[in-house]
């Protein structure tokens, strides 16, 4: 039997060994937290073995996500399987600090100006009409542009930059520029257009359609009601599970790992090793000799991470807001949220401490780097209660616009991410940032197997056609290493990957612009965008 130690027992190392253990592997997952499951554990906010759960941030499965959900659909959970646990969204409320909120909508589009209309986004209704044409304009070169051109030229192009947001009107920078920050946790100006434009495109399509659920969520805190299970079917498929286990190193004969190291002074050996760290935490562990013999270990450096993390508000009442996602278009900490009591059928709140709650509002901040409306500072340079508060008022802003939706009154306790640490010197660090996807960095993502004999890597920041930091990618990412382990055996791979699809309407666009990239021919979208702008510059100077 071939023996397996995995690295890590979030997302991606524990479908490492879901994968392999189905087939007859004999796997151990050694895991530096208490907890496994990673960035999607959930925590108690105290030691009260009933106390409520908080997060890293609100757990949502969008449309798109599919390597996740084929998991969950395979691990039990009492009669039926994890999968049954995710419960089907209907709206997602985009609020305004100076206007009512409001609700997208669903429709299934079934031309191409269909999609052109359909793709309006809900909240682009008050711009400028010529900001929403070329919005338009810009998500129609995105669909018919190639692969090729998409990898070769849109991921050395900033998504400020492609679109054109310095000419645009604020309302457009406010609303589609700085929005997708709160989707994506990454700065417009910085972000790839490979990336950014292809996840919000997927996730405008979940929005369309309704045939497909637009996004999912569990029906109780994620630990609860999917890890714990996954946890338990992987102990009943004889794997070797050892939380609170850090590693310390690697050890490498200049061709193969001959062993893990860990804390306890402990060497483990075994025939293969799977790295499924974050990235920040994999550089610790690929040495100079093993970025010699893999040069694309050496790129993993050039990676970078930005603070994406959660608070969790407990209220007195069930503010129920949308039965969906809720996106808070210009809080300048881009926030978005979910109020999660509405959706947990399979977790009952009043079982849990404190008493007095009723509802939980789960919230993300995806910038850290803007001052906020209250403090006046960047969540970086806040107090643990600076940030609290700070993302409160920010929440009051957006939703009590026309009626009192919050109050203090209401506030019982809050939670946020213990990631999130103080410093001596003032502010606070992050010890569980988010892989960004910046311009250019698709050079720098390592495949699964890199060229290290025993070697699989099984984290978000691998090449996976998901692409965007994420479940879906580390899940993708720790089956792509589940393969690359059974061809190294004699084995065919056999486990499954999907690759993100869109609306065929455009396939024929796709293959023409192919022919034109292969000839080394721009995007038609390219003329028209070069002929506006040249247009606009020149009657600024007029």
């Amino acid at each position: 039997m071939t023996d397996v130690v995995v690295l890590g027992g979030g997302i991606g190392g524990l479908t490492t060994a879901h994968e392999l253990a189905e087939r007859g592997f004999d796997v151990t997952v050694v895991e530096a937290n208490d907890r496994f499951g990673g960035k999607a554990r959930s925590v108690p906010i105290t030691d009260d073995p009933k106390a409520l759960h908080g997060e890293h941030g609100f757990r949502f499965f969008p449309a798109f996500y599919q390597h996740v959900i084929e998991t969950m659909d395979r691990i039990p959970d009492g009669t039926g399987t994890v999968a049954e646990n995710l419960v089907e969204t209907e709206a997602t409320l985009i609020a305004n600090a100076d206007s009512p909120g409001r609700i997208a909508e669903t429709r299934t589009p079934n031309s191409l100006r269909g999609w052109l209309e359909a793709l309006r986004p809900a909240f682009a209704e008050d711009l400028p009409d010529d900001d929403v044409r070329f919005l338009l304009e810009r998500l129609l070169y995105l669909l018919t542009a190639c692969d090729e051109r998409r990898e070769g030229e849109l991921d050395d192009i900033s998504w400020w930059e492609f679109i054109d947001a310095d000419n645009r009107s604020q309302e457009f920078r406010d609303r589609l520029a700085y929005a997708t920050q709160s989707l994506v946790a990454l700065r417009p100006q910085v972000g790839s257009t490979r990336t950014i434009g292809t996840i919000y495109l997927q996730l405008l399509f979940g929005q369309l359609d309704p045939t497909q659920p637009t996004e999912r969520v569990l029906n109780g805190p994620t630990s609860e009601a999917w890890i714990k299970p996954w946890v338990r079917h992987l102990e009943a498929l004889d794997v070797d599970l050892r939380p609170a286990t850090p590693a310390t190193q690697l050890e490498f004969d200049g061709r193969r790992i001959t062993g893990v190291t860990l804390a306890n002074g402990e060497t483990i050996t075994a025939d293969e090793y799977v790295l499924a760290v974050p990235v920040e935490i994999a550089t610790e562990f690929l040495t100079r000799k093993m970025r010699r013999l893999a040069p694309e270990l050496e790129r993993i450096s050039q990676l970078e991470t930005a603070w994406m993390n959660g608070i969790q508000f407990y209220l007195t009442e069930d503010v129920e807001l949308t039965r969906g996602h809720q996106v808070y278009a210009d809080a300048p900490w881009a926030l978005t949220s979910i109020s999660q009591r509405q959706f947990w059928t399979g977790y009952n709140v009043a079982d849990h401490g404190p008493d007095a709650v009723e509802g939980v509002l789960s919230v993300i901040a995806s910038d850290w780097d803007t001052p906020g409306m209250l403090h006046e500072k960047p969540a970086r340079s806040c107090t643990r209660d600076e940030i609290a508060t700070e993302i409160w008022a920010q929440l009051k802003a957006h939703l009590n616009v026309t009626e009192t939706t919050l109050d203090d009154d209401m506030l019982v306790d809050w939670f946020l991410d213990p990631a999130i640490v103080e410093r001596d010197d003032g502010g606070v660090e992050n010890r569980s940032p988010l892989l960004i996807n910046t311009v250019g960095a698709l050079a720098n993502r390592p495949s699964a197997d890199p060229a290290i004999d025993n070697l699989t890597l099984a984290s978000d920041y691998v090449r996976t056609n998901s692409d965007l930091a994420s479940m879906e990618s580390a899940n993708e990412a720790g089956r792509r290493a589940a393969n690359a382990i059974l061809e190294r055996h004699g084995r065919k791979a056999t486990v499954a990957t999907w690759e993100l699809t869109e609306p065929a309407v455009f396939e024929p666009f796709k293959r023409q612009d192919r022919f034109r990239y292969r000839l080394g021919l721009p995007h038609p979208g390219d003329v028209t965008h070069s002929i506006r702008g040249a247009t606009r510059r020149l009657s600024s100077r007029l």
